[in-house]
């Protein structure tokens, strides 16, 4: 069992900034790449940005520039940095984990989603 909790969303003003966080807990080997994605309503999901385990990062053209992912491994935790946000980032935000188990099988897990709201 493996739970991803997130926190850090809300309600924002176009040029505010906002920080998301997600911690895993549980029993499991290694967590690999970790990663944000978003969904608005009517759309698809999508990715946000990814970061492996030695903190290589990778963006969405859409953030790069305005949002930092990062990550702590030692307490098991993405963050998600988010600068200069805009009308268009407002979405809910869904943190992703690649988990290794103990036994030695890969498995992605979600968290439940954060609501992000820019107003204009």
């Amino acid at each position: 069992q493996v739970q991803l909790v997130e926190s850090g969303g809300g309600l924002v003003q176009a040029g505010e900034s906002l920080r998301l966080s997600c911690a895993a807990s549980g029993s499991f080997f290694r967590i690999n790449d970790m990663g944000w994605y978003r969904q608005a309503p009517g759309k698809q999901r999508e990715l946000v940005a990814t970061i492996t385990r030695t903190s290589s990062p990778n963006y969405a053209d859409s953030v790069k520039g305005r949002f930092t992912i990062s990550r702590d491994n030692a307490k098991n935790t993405v963050y998600l940095q988010m600068n200069s946000l805009k009308p268009e980032d407002t979405a809910v935000y869904s943190c992703n984990a690649r988990v290794v188990s103990l036994i030695g099988v890969t498995s992605d897990y979600w968290g439940q989603g954060a609501q992000v709201t820019v107003s204009s």
